[in-house]
């Protein structure tokens, strides 16, 4: 599946592209899969339910198989803090070279350390034009 998404008032150069997966999505596919195409220079958010309560938490620091061709330059979370309440992880990223990389992120309880224990992953690929 290829997403790339141009918001209103993006030209060329500047185009806006986003991914956004929601948790139903991943109780129906645990290990998601996703290709993004971008444009070099722009920067693409990937947005991700959690629900922080709960005790899972999706990995801060992305695994970035290229980071000639990408760079994560933010991470955020939105909604934390409501008992039962799902929020939003933000990951913000920059293209920086044109090639392909890939991004992995898991979302499991940091202190299980049993590498089993993984409730839900994405990999993302990327490629940069």
């Amino acid at each position: 599946m290829l997403l790339a998404v141009c918001l209103p008032g993006c030209g060329n150069n500047s185009q806006e592209v986003s991914l956004e997966i929601t948790c139903d999505e991943f109780r129906e596919q645990p290990a998601a899969s996703r290709e993004l195409e971008v444009v070099k220079g722009s920067t693409f958010t990937v947005t991700l339910c959690t629900s922080p309560t709960a005790g899972f938490l999706w990995s801060e620091k992305t695994e970035i198989s290229n980071g000639t061709v990408l760079k994560q330059v933010a991470h955020e979370v939105w909604g934390k803090g409501v008992l039962d309440a799902s929020a939003e992880e933000v990951w913000t990223f920059r293209a920086l070279n044109t090639g392909n990389s890939t991004i992995a992120l898991e979302y499991s309880r940091p202190w299980e350390i049993d590498a089993d224990q993984k409730f839900w992953t994405l990999d993302l690929f990327v490629i940069v034009r």
